[in-house]
């Protein structure tokens, strides 16, 4: 089907059905207009140019857009962005702290020190999922970390070396069994 073979009524111009929102990204004030239908994922990557979250199934099920909303953890490709209004939504970009920004996070070094990545495509995803499972307090074993942070895939199989990097923050945080 050629452009001009088109109804007449797609051939219309789009009535803009932006809804504004508010977000705050990474600690600073986002005041954003989009459409209904747009994930978070989507309004992160290509309206705030984030692109550190990835789109992986898109279906919820691999973890790679992983974020913190609210310090909560979820898959951004399920939330719709206006949904989030008002929230505070913390990327893998967000991670680093202290005073200069190139600080790493204690998580970031520590998937260094352990090699807790291969092709890296999940990494973002698998960062800002073990910093809500740290923020939740919940695990303390190894055991605890691999159930709680099995919605996170890696087609690389790096699962005990991320373990690992997770375990080793826990143990600096003193909340190691």
């Amino acid at each position: 089907m050629k452009p001009n073979d088109l109804p007449a009524a797609a051939a219309q111009p789009f009535v803009d059905g932006a809804i504004p929102v508010s977000l705050t990204i990474n600690g600073f004030d986002h005041p954003l207009s989009v459409e209904p239908w747009v994930t978070l994922l989507d309004l992160l990557r290509e309206e705030a140019h984030l692109t550190g979250t990835k789109k992986g199934c898109d279906h919820g099920q691999c973890g790679a857009c992983t974020v913190l909303l609210d310090g909560i953890r979820v898959n951004s490709c399920l939330i719709l962005a206006v949904s989030a209004d008002g929230c505070a939504v913390q990327t893998v970009e967000g991670l680093a702290s202290g005073p200069a920004p190139e600080q790493l996070d204690p998580l970031q070094q520590a998937f260094m020190d352990h090699d807790a990545f291969q092709c890296g495509y999940c990494t973002p995803g698998q960062l800002c999922s073990a910093r809500g499972l740290l923020r939740e307090g919940r695990a303390h074993t190894r055991e605890e970390v691999r159930e709680l942070m099995s919605g996170n895939l890696c087609r690389c199989g790096a699962y005990s070396n991320i373990t690992d990097a997770v375990m080793d923050v826990l143990a600096q945080e003193g909340r190691q069994r």
